[in-house]
């Protein structure tokens, strides 16, 4: 059961209903025409870039609100640059994590997950839900806030789950120095980002290198790897080329699409991104 719910697309933008706002907001891949141009005047409010980041009718929702996906609650807020602290197409894949968890769990083991670039912890929620220790890295200390605050949204407030604050590869380097090891690992890095301390990441440059530091910190019997990216150019195909080098020599199996959001039968799915993931 969930509260989110694509409700039509086209021109440009999405409409979505978000509980009970409805929200119209840019997205570059809906080029063809609304099934439902009637429904778009149901928006609550709308956000363009169109002369900058700005919002319509923002006066109309609430500071915070809280939203149920598949099981999980999420605490939602309109961020200055139109986003609202989860990324629904992602559905499929924390439904994935669960499901690859469980398999551990279920022989008696508890997992160690990794998520990086990890935002407000929709996969950090869905590993820790089905049972692993988890480690939540981003360089952005308000989001790994909002992560902690969903955690205790679902009563994960004891749970075991790192929360670290800082640039991707300087902690991936410090736990290869450890010798820590996951069992999972989860990354979902930005086109481009920026660190606490002026480090930048472009994902053209930099994602070889973190799925290189990220094979190393894999256990000796490592359970998945997930990787999903939203960035223009970075296919399916791209990302399962990635990873099929970066895990080269462990076996396992391969997947790889795209990552749509999606509503009523006979609406059109909307892409919205692209994910490849590995598994023993």
């Amino acid at each position: 059961m969930t509260d989110y719910e694509l409700l039509d697309s086209g021109n440009g933008a999405k409409l979505e209903r978000f509980a009970d706002i409805i929200l119209a907001r840019p997205c570059a891949q809906a080029v063809w025409q609304p099934q439902h141009p009637e429904r778009w005047k149901q928006a609550n409010a709308s956000f363009d870039r169109e002369n900058g980041n700005q919002w319509h009718g923002r006066n109309r929702l609430p500071a915070t609100w809280t939203l149920h996906v598949d099981g999980t609650r999420f605490r939602l807020s309109g961020t200055d640059f139109g986003h609202l602290g989860i990324f629904p197409e992602q559905r499929t894949q924390w439904a994935w994590i669960k499901a690859q968890t469980t398999a551990f769990t279920a022989s008696g083991k508890t997992p160690r997950v990794l998520n990086l670039f990890a935002y407000s912890g929709g996969s950090t929620l869905a590993a820790a839900l089905a049972g692993a220790e988890v480690c939540h890295v981003d360089a952005s200390r308000g989001m790994v806030q909002w992560a902690r605050d969903n955690a205790a949204c679902n009563g994960l407030e004891s749970h075991p789950i790192r929360w670290i604050v800082d640039d991707v590869h300087k902690f991936l380097n410090r736990e290869v120095r450890r010798g820590r090891q996951y069992d999972g690992i989860i990354l979902d890095p930005p086109t481009y980002g920026r660190g606490g301390n002026g480090e930048t990441y472009k994902i053209e440059r930099d994602l070889t290198e973190t799925l290189r530091l990220c094979r190393i910190l894999l256990s000796e019997k490592p359970g998945f790897l997930l990787l999903s990216a939203h960035t223009p150019g970075h296919t399916p195909i791209v990302l399962k080329n990635l990873i099929v080098q970066a895990m080269n020599g462990l076996g396992g199996a391969f997947e790889a699409g795209e990552m749509c959001l999606t509503g009523a039968p006979g609406l059109f799915a909307l892409p919205s991104g692209a994910y490849a993931r590995w598994y023993s």
